[in-house]
């Protein structure tokens, strides 16, 4: 068993995910808190239920997901996972942030380059990446299937999918990267997005209308139709 604690932070409304098993080991996945309120905030849950973070997970390295990223690391000496092809948004966040007048994170933490298929053991969990480039070219989602749950980002969300208008986008390459890899695992595994409610796959295969005709119903067959006439 596994417990788990999901904070809203900052002001685009992202999950900041803390999963542990025991107190000694945790993991964090996108830490977000970017307020000092919401630093204050984080620390004090991580001291209060006497966890010792292990590990920091990264679903892609948008602004909003990596705003503590550094912070943490100091304080616990963690290793941070990340997809190497995400250096280029970085980049380019820096640059939007100037004009929207954001303070830019600290970007000078260490990051551990991980790939398709790559399996991380942190905090007692065994989560396998799933490269799922298109919100991002690096972003990946985390699958524990023993656990039966998958931390998805900014890929899938209840009822929709991740943003592709901005620069490194991709929403052909998005498309492919849910269809072929997240919705065909375990329809019954929980689905922790980084914006939103919790889902399972399950109900984004047959509900989620981005991803229509995936999800459509077949048509009932009518004996009484005509038949078709194939000539050659």
């Amino acid at each position: 068993m596994f417990e788990i604690r999901t904070s809203v932070f900052n002001v685009f409304q992202e999950n900041t995910y803390l999963i542990w098993k025991s107190k000694d080991h945790a993991v964090v996945i996108d830490p977000g808190f970017y307020y000092p309120a919401e630093k204050e905030k984080f620390f004090s849950t991580v001291a209060g239920l006497g966890l010792h973070i292990d590990a920091v997970l990264l679903t892609h390295s948008h602004f909003d997901h990596i705003c503590g990223v550094k912070t943490v690391q100091d304080a616990f000496g963690c290793k941070v996972y990340a997809h190497p092809a995400d250096a280029a948004v970085v980049e380019f966040d820096a640059k939007l942030l100037n004009h929207m007048c954001i303070d830019i994170p600290d970007r000078t933490y260490i990051t551990t380059d991980i790939g398709d298929g790559s399996v991380i053991e942190e905090g007692g969990f065994k989560f396998k990446v799933i490269a799922t480039p298109g919100h991002t070219p690096g972003c990946v989602c985390f699958f524990d299937g023993a656990e039966g749950i998958v931390f998805t980002g900014d890929t899938l969300f209840s009822g929709t999918i991740g943003r592709t208008d901005f620069n490194y986008s991709d929403y052909d390459k998005e498309i492919v990267s849910i269809m072929e890899k997240l919705i065909l695992i375990d329809p019954g595994t929980e689905v922790f997005p980084g914006h939103g409610p919790t889902t399972t796959i399950g109900h984004e295969r047959t509900h989620n209308p981005m991803l229509e005709p995936f999800n459509e119903p077949e048509e009932k067959f009518d004996p009484d139709l005509p038949g078709i006439s194939i000539t050659r």
